[in-house]
């Protein structure tokens, strides 16, 4: 079973940018996407159901702002859009869909990185999806949360993290909460399962500014978080580099696992 993660910074552009033909050939039965800046009456066929693919969205009210989505071939047993909280639900940030006992989710947690005002409201959102997280580990069901969580975990997940300890992303309580879903809710984080020590190749994000992608000078910031038993059964991870769509790069992970 193969999942995807991928932040599109803008489903259109990503299109113009060949996401779709390289999706095809991927052969994914989960593709979560992120930022879609796109509300349901900009999305063409191609969006909605590409290649063999049904997508469900949660669209944000503010046009050309936030959304997500689950894309997959095998059609859902049951689909949540929204997480419950009103502030957050209406920035179009979580795609819940059930298969089985799987659950798959996409996620776009908040940047805090624009404003000290929106840095507030990444706080906010941390302290509510916490005890939302807390919940789902306990359900009993097997869960894979992907997705852009806008936080550099630790030191080695990011390339110039001495002088990013001020900023949005790898602030103290950022990596602390994220500690937190990992320690106390007992998440998984497949990728440092996988790569527990890889530094420069584990980056998913770079700046625009500057040379920050030819320099490799970047962040790891989009994750699959998962639970304990899907998460031991993931074989191999690989960030797709070859083509850029975004800013971000696609998170690949190969998990044993049937999801019939």
């Amino acid at each position: 079973m193969q999942i995807i993660s991928a932040n599109l910074n803008g489903i259109r552009s990503a299109s113009r940018k060949g996401f779709f033909s390289w999706l095809e050939a991927q052969n994914a039965d989960f593709v979560c996407v992120q930022e879609l800046k796109a509300q349901s009456a900009d999305m063409t066929e191609e969006f909605l159901a590409p290649c063999g693919y049904t997508g469900h969205f949660h669209y944000a009210e503010k046009k050309g702002y936030s959304g997500v989505g689950v894309y997959s071939r095998l059609q859902p047993d049951a689909v949540r859009i929204g997480f419950g909280n009103p502030e957050f639900d209406s920035e179009g940030r979580y795609v819940q869909c059930d298969y089985g006992n799987l659950s798959v989710i996409s996620v776009y947690c908040p940047s805090g990185s624009s404003s000290e005002e929106r840095q507030l409201a990444k706080f906010r959102f941390m302290e509510v999806f916490l005890p939302h997280l807390v919940e789902l580990a306990a359900c009993g069901r097997e869960i894979v949360i992907c997705g852009d969580w806008n936080i550099a975990h630790r030191e080695i997940d990011l390339k110039n993290w001495k002088s990013n300890q001020k900023n949005s992303g790898f602030l103290p309580e950022e990596r602390a909460w994220l500690s937190r879903v990992f320690d106390e809710a007992g998440w998984r984080d497949v990728y440092r399962l996988l790569h527990p020590d890889t530094t420069g190749d584990a980056y998913t994000w770079w700046s625009n500014r500057g040379q920050a992608w030819a320099k490799n000078v970047g962040w790891r910031i989009d994750y699959h978080i998962a639970t304990a038993g899907i998460a031991a059964k993931a074989k191999m991870a690989s960030i797709y580099k070859e083509a850029r769509f975004s800013d971000h790069a696609p998170l690949i992970i190969h998990y044993d696992h049937a999801h019939s």
